[in-house]
């Protein structure tokens, strides 16, 4: 989940922020091997330019530390992992996973205490790469970004996004610092059946998907499942909100601190909208009290006709649900209209800068995100950020291919928006706080936007000044 202040354009420049994943042609027009275009090339690894060889580095533990704790995530990787240590008998993999919010707590004790992991899932932007990487304590990748073509295997727009600049003080440029394995999107699940039995269709346009909401209702059945207690998750549907109501461009441009901010209308009618759906129950009464993943269970045991959440769940969810699982991206505002949601790469897996086994540890990030590892993760529900052979496969009327169909839906059209989070550093914490008080009708709806506004323009304000990225 994943992420201010973008200098130059390169995102203005990307056809989507992953559509470069799923196309030939940007594929091709990715940066010469092993630099970003921007003076980084080097590594300060110490890496030789040849492909290092795991078999040769004697018996190593690789300490690695993760947030694949869901079915599919967790499969795809139990797999990889095992098909690694087969192939390097002599490298044991000790694997450490914690969910999100656990990770996001305890990585930054963990990557400065005296026994540091060798291998980390980094969420992008200020408050945990770029804080990271100005405390040294991530290796930067950019020799072995050459030496395993990480440059021609993924398109710049993806590459940068896990890249902080040499004196910390800028995301999106610089060197890098992490490679990312999956794709991710925001959607809306549904389920075919109880919306069969409302007589209601799989929306087409925004507007049929809020007309459904009180149809729902209505007939006793609770209309978006939804929990809150993990925080973020508000943060999610806030941005599907924001982004139905005023497009890509803007909230992009924002977040990447080159837009004019958050006082707006469409973020004003995202707050008052999430405020009412509280109130009118078509979101669960105990949301701030109930996890993510319960959620999610509700909705697979028939108790909401929609969910709305990333693409991370689809593997939980196929398994109970079967062929009535739906999903789709946000519909659009006008039927046949482009797709626009939040989204872009899982979380970066980065090398630690105390790792005594960095030639190991790049070897094993290149071996989670080649094409053998996009099918393994294809077979096991999970979205690769670079679909392959095995997604080429898919029923396009399964959820599976629904999800993938998605996913190039919003790459070709430019749809989508990174996360909300990216925003400052601090502005995480900022957010989900101020979302809980609003659906627990502590507070106004109508403040938030002006409150969103100061946490950008102070920041937006202090880079300007040349002050630090992170506090």
């Amino acid at each position: 989940m994943r992420r201010d202040s973008f200098p130059g354009g390169w995102w203005g420049r990307r056809a989507a922020l992953a559509s470069a994943a799923v196309t030939t042609v940007l594929l091709a027009a990715a940066c010469v091997p092993g630099t970003d275009g921007s003076a980084a090339g080097g590594s300060g690894t110490g890496a030789d330019d040849a492909v290092p060889d795991p078999a040769r580095a004697g018996k190593v533990t690789l300490t690695v530390w993760d947030q694949e704790v869901r079915g599919g995530q967790h499969a795809e990787i139990e797999r990889l992992n095992e098909e690694f240590q087969k192939r390097y008998p002599n490298v044991r993999i000790k694997r450490v996973s914690r969910s999100f919010s656990d990770l996001k707590t305890t990585l930054k004790l963990a990557l400065s205490g005296n026994n540091p992991p060798d291998v980390v899932q980094t969420n992008q932007g200020y408050s945990d790469m770029v804080s990271f990487v100005r405390a040294g304590l991530l290796a930067p990748l950019d020799t072995y970004a050459g030496i395993y073509a990480w440059n021609t295997r993924y398109p710049n727009t993806l590459l940068n996004l896990n890249r902080v600049s040499a004196d910390g003080t800028h995301f999106g440029t610089g060197r890098l610092y992490g490679i990312s394995q999956t794709g991710e999107y925001v959607g809306i699940y549904y389920n075919k059946d109880l919306l069969a039995d409302a007589g209601v269709r799989p929306p087409r346009t925004w507007a049929e998907f809020e007309a459904a909401l009180p149809r729902l209702k209505k007939r006793g059945i609770p209309p978006v499942q939804f929990g809150n207690l993990d925080k973020y998750p508000a943060i999610h549907l806030f941005g599907v909100l924001q982004n139905a109501y005023g497009g890509a461009t803007a909230a992009r441009d924002t977040i990447l601190g080159r837009g004019p901010g958050f006082d707006d209308a469409p973020t004003r009618r995202a707050a008052t909208t999430l405020a009412d759906w509280a109130k009118r129950g078509y979101l669960p009464h105990d949301a701030n009290g109930t996890g993510h993943d319960d959620a999610a269970k509700h909705f697979a045991d028939g108790k909401g006709a929609f969910l709305i959440t990333g693409t991370w769940q689809l593997a939980d969810l196929k398994k109970p649900m079967g062929d009535a699982l739906g999903i789709m991206p946000p519909p659009p505002s006008s039927r046949g209209g482009p797709p626009v949601t939040t989204g872009g790469q899982g979380l970066a897996w980065s090398i630690t800068a105390r790792s005594h086994h960095r030639q190991v540890a790049a070897a094993y990030l290149d071996f989670l995100t080649n094409a053998h590892a996009a099918d393994a993760m294809t077979q096991e529900g999970v979205l690769p950020a670079l679909p392959g052979k095995a997604a080429d496969r898919l029923d396009p009327d399964s959820a599976d291919g629904q999800m993938v169909a998605g996913w190039k839906a919003l790459n070709a059209h430019d749809g989508l928006v990174p996360y909300l989070d990216y925003t400052t550093p601090t502005f995480y914490d900022f957010l989900s706080a101020r979302l809980q008080r609003v659906l627990g009708g502590q507070e106004d709806p109508e403040k938030l936007p002006a409150a969103m506004q100061h946490e950008y323009t102070t920041f937006t304000a202090r880079q300007r000044a040349g002050g630090q990225a992170a506090p």
